[in-house]
């Protein structure tokens, strides 16, 4: 399957960087708000057509939600679905994948050894599957780097027999960043964009979101 075409909503530096740690690690759910809009943004970004949004999250190890107390990628796609319907799109989130084996932890891994690691490790279980066969699905994450995780996501969707339409992330390193929106030399087989404001218009310096700006200074 490879990897789907992405868009991210900002840069993972600075600002985003810290809520997004901020509200996977230490717990600050109310940050869910602001990462949506941001993520709703990204799924506006893919211009999958007029028709129905079925958002995918990429789903958390079960041993990393019990340690946090709540999936952070599950909370921000549902933020995004409140976005996307108060804008008038019929959306809805279908938490479809699962771990079916423990990966290791990626930090450190080189792109070969991501790929390696998640290799797999994704699946649609038997009911879910029903629900997703035939529809055209956007996968959603918070953050994306070497894109092993989304790749793996996209081929446990196909094989459930749903369509991966593209990948929707909050943000992504800078140097996936096309210049002047224009697509990057491809990492992998996909292809990377970027937003220079907020999808409601009310952009932040360096393409951080002006919600994401505000909430990082009342951390």
């Amino acid at each position: 399957m490879g990897l789907p075409r992405v868009w991210a909503g900002a840069p993972y530096a600075d600002e985003v960087r810290a809520v997004l740690l901020a509200h996977k690690e230490r717990g600050a759910l109310r940050l869910a708000g602001p990462l949506g809009a941001v993520l709703a943004g990204a799924v506006r970004g893919l211009r999958t057509g007029d028709g129905p949004q079925l958002l995918v999250p990429v789903p958390s190890a079960r041993r990393s939600v019990a340690g946090r107390g709540h999936d952070p990628v599950r909370r921000i796609a549902l933020s995004a679905a409140r976005e996307l319907r108060r804008a008038g799109t019929e959306v809805r989130v279908l938490a479809a994948l699962r771990q079916r084996r423990v990966v290791a932890d990626q930090a450190g891994l080189s792109a070969r050894q991501r790929l390696a690691n998640v290799a797999g490790a994704l699946v649609v279980p038997g009911g879910a599957g029903r629900l997703l066969a035939g529809q055209s699905a956007v996968l959603v994450d918070d953050l994306v780097t070497t894109g092993a995780t989304l790749a793996e996501a996209a081929r446990a969707v196909a094989a459930a027999g749903g369509r991966v339409s593209g990948a929707a992330v909050v943000a992504a390193p800078r140097g996936a960043f096309a210049v002047e929106g224009k697509p990057m030399e491809p990492i992998s087989r996909g292809k990377w964009s970027r937003r220079k404001s907020h999808p409601n218009g009310a952009g932040g310096s360096e393409g951080v979101p002006t919600s994401v700006r505000e909430s990082y200074v009342r951390l």
